[in-house]
């Protein structure tokens, strides 16, 4: 490294690896004409991998011996149809329910463990094809895990939300909804009075319910995604301390930065596996909710 070269500090490091490949500068606090283009891009991508591998496994399925593919697919797929037989009792909503709650855990599943890639790997791989293209490649930003972007996962829960809409509408009809909107959970009374406010009131509680339930869908994802990858940079520039200052003194660094990446990369696989299966239960939970009259 040449002397005048000039070491980008922590908080540079950070911010660099935080900041979204966007379609454009924004310049607004609130612009939602700007596109995380590296969050779609990956989650497209994974959502084909996921299908393809769930085909797969469909397509290639045996009544024999199933090999450890077919039978780690089969287990998932049992997991995730007892937890639909066990919250949504009607069989006619089942037929897209669980199949939506399997592609909702292995597509979540597979964006949580983007996070267990090398920090740097593709970011520095997309910087070298973006000055390799004549730009700055100070300026190629690329973040890899769509589940630490709060616009993806409050996309996916208010989807979620407009699935639990649909069902309410189905199951109860509009005039069965209309009457638990006013008359839940405090019920009516006889008096026009007391009906009205109690009407309000329970209308009030209800749409409470629905922004509580949506909001702490996405926020909890995006979270618990959010927070593991900033202890990954964390953990990385420990390593990075050491590589720019390369002083026998500082080869504790590297050791912790080994040590502590094998160690939360080990618990982060827990946390992968235990947000895709939260964010899959609790759709399958909000989804019967919107079946059960109150």
């Amino acid at each position: 490294m040449s002397a005048d070269a000039k070491i980008p500090s922590s908080s540079d490091y950070i911010v660099h690896h935080l900041t979204h490949w966007q379609n454009k500068t924004q310049t607004e606090i609130v612009d939602f004409t700007v596109v995380n283009i590296d969050s779609l891009v990956f989650s497209i991508l994974l959502g084909i991998v996921g299908s393809f591998f769930l085909w797969r496994a469909a397509r290639h399925a045996t009544s024999g011996v199933p090999g450890r593919f077919q039978a780690a697919v089969e287990i998932l797929f049992e997991m995730v149809d007892t937890q639909a037989k066990s919250i949504v009792h009607n069989a006619s909503s089942r037929k897209l329910v669980a199949p939506l709650a399997l592609a909702v855990f292995t597509w979540i599943f597979l964006l949580n463990a983007m996070d267990l890639l090398p920090l740097d790997l593709l970011p520095e791989i997309w910087s070298a094809i973006y000055g390799a293209a004549g730009h700055d490649p100070s300026h190629a930003y690329l973040r890899v895990v769509p589940t630490a972007d709060l616009s993806m996962t409050m996309g996916m829960s208010i989807s979620v939300l407009l699935l639990c809409l649909y069902y309410n509408l189905r199951i109860k009809g509009v005039g069965g909804w209309a009457h638990e909107l006013v008359c839940a959970p405090f019920g009516t009374s006889k008096n026009p009075l007391f009906a009205l406010i109690l009407g309000c009131a329970n209308l009030a509680m209800q749409l409470m319910e629905f922004v509580a339930k949506t909001v702490s869908h996405g926020m909890r994802l995006f979270g618990n995604m959010y927070a593991g990858e900033l202890v990954f940079m964390l953990i990385a520039l420990l390593g990075g301390a050491w590589a720019f200052s390369f002083q026998p003194g500082d080869l504790m660094l590297l050791l912790l930065h080994v040590v502590a990446g094998w160690a939360w990369s080990v618990f982060h696989i827990l946390i992968i596996v235990l947000q895709a299966f939260v964010f899959m239960m609790l759709t399958l939970v909000y989804i019967g909710q919107a079946h059960d009259a109150h």
